[in-house]
C-alpha cells in the first residue's frame, strides 16, 4: 500500500527502516503489516486527506533535528522572504538544486557526501525529502561541470540513486537573488519533467527547450515547417543530427555514442544537408537545425 502512496504523492519518500534524520515540512506513517515507513511533504496532504491516512497509519511523532542558524536563515530568505541572511559585503553566491530519485533517501548520509565534494565549506537546505540546495560562496574555483558529472557517478554508485543537479548562475547576494533563485528552480522542474538523459543541467542547456516548449502554435509551425518533415520521414535522420549538434559537431564522439562508423555518420550528414539545403558547419545554421530538433520532440511528446 505504501508504493502506492509514493506514485500519489510525488515528492514522498518510502523507508525500509525508521526514518533517522526527519524533517519538519514531513508527516511520517508506518505501516505495521509492511514494516515501511512514508514520508509526505505537509504542503501536499489536506486535512482530509490526513484524517485518512492517520485511520489507515500510524502517524510518527519523530525527533527533528534542529537546523542551524544559517541554514534556517537561507530556508526563510529563499521559501518565505524573510530578509537576506546577513554576511559580509560584496558576497556573490552560487545555487546548486539538486533532485534525487530513489527509495530510502538517508538525508544525512547524502548531504555528507555531497559536502565532501567541495573544497570550501557549503550550507545545505532540503526543500522536501528529494529536493535541496547547495549554497556555495564564491571564493574560490568552482566545480566544473566534469567535477558535477562525476559527483552524480560517485553517488549513484555508493547510494543507489539517481541524483541530477541544476548549476544556478553567480549572483551577488541581494533581495534580487531570490527572484533569480525561483526562476531557476521553475527551469530545474522543467528539465526534471521534459528532458532525458542528462543528470548535469544550466541555464544554457535549458532554457532552448523551455523556449521551444512555451513557443506559440503559428510562430511553431513556422519554425519547424521546413526541417521537422525530415524527422517525420526519418526519426533515425532526427537522432543523428541531435546527437551532432549536442556534441558541439564533434563527428569522433558523435560516431561513438551513436556506435556507427564515422562514414556513416557522414553519409546520414550529406543526406540531411541534401534534403533540406542546410549546412549544419555554419552557427546559423546548426542554430536554426537544433532548435526544429527541440521543437520535433515537443511534437512527439504531444
Amino acid at each position: 500500500m505504501l508504493k502506492k502512496l509514493v506514485a500519489l504523492y510525488k515528492n514522498s519518500i518510502l523507508f525500509s527502516t525508521r526514518p533517522i534524520q526527519p524533517s519538519e515540512q514531513f508527516y511520517y506513517f508506518h505501516s505495521e503489516a509492511e514494516n515501511e515507513w512514508i514520508g509526505i511533504p505537509k504542503t501536499d496532504v489536506s486535512e482530509k486527506e490526513l484524517r485518512l491516512l492517520t485511520a489507515l497509519y500510524r502517524l510518527e511523532a519523530l525527533q527533528v533535528p534542529k537546523a542551524s542558524t544559517m541554514e534556517k536563515a537561507w530556508y526563510d530568505f529563499l521559501f518565505i522572504h524573510a530578509p537576506v541572511p546577513l554576511t559580509h559585503s560584496e558576497t556573490f553566491i552560487r545555487l546548486i538544486q539538486f533532485d534525487i530519485n530513489g527509495n530510502d533517501v538517508n538525508q544525512g548520509e547524502i548531504e555528507s557526501a555531497l559536502k565532501g565534494f567541495f573544497t570550501e565549506d557549503v550550507i545545505i537546505i532540503w526543500e522536501n525529502g528529494r529536493r535541496g540546495i547547495v549554497i556555495e560562496e564564491k571564493k574560490h574555483i568552482s566545480l566544473t561541470e566534469e567535477e558535477f558529472i562525476l559527483m552524480s557517478e560517485t553517488l549513484a554508485s555508493d547510494f543507489y540513486v539517481k541524483i541530477s543537479f541544476f548549476i544556478g548562475k553567480i549572483n551577488l547576494l541581494s533581495e534580487q537573488l531570490r527572484s533569480k533563485f525561483l526562476l531557476e528552480k521553475e527551469y530545474f522542474s522543467f528539465a526534471m519533467t521534459k528532458l532525458s538523459n542528462p543528470s548535469i543541467f544550466n541555464f544554457e542547456r535549458v532554457f532552448p527547450a523551455y523556449l521551444a516548449h512555451f513557443l506559440p502554435n503559428e510562430l511553431n509551425t513556422r519554425g519547424s515547417q521546413e526541417i521537422v518533415w525530415v524527422f517525420h520521414d526519418d526519426p533515425e535522420l532526427f537522432t543523428t543530427i541531435k546527437v551532432f549538434l549536442e556534441n558541439n559537431l564533434n563527428a569522433s564522439m558523435t560516431a561513438k555514442k551513436l556506435y556507427i562508423h564515422r562514414n556513416t555518420l557522414q553519409y546520414r550528414l550529406d543526406k540531411f544537408t541534401e534534403k533540406t539545403g542546410i549546412g549544419l558547419k555554419d552557427f546559423y545554421g546548426a542554430f536554426t537545425v537544433f532548435f526544429a530538433c527541440l521543437l520535433f520532440e515537443n511534437q512527439l511528446a504531444e
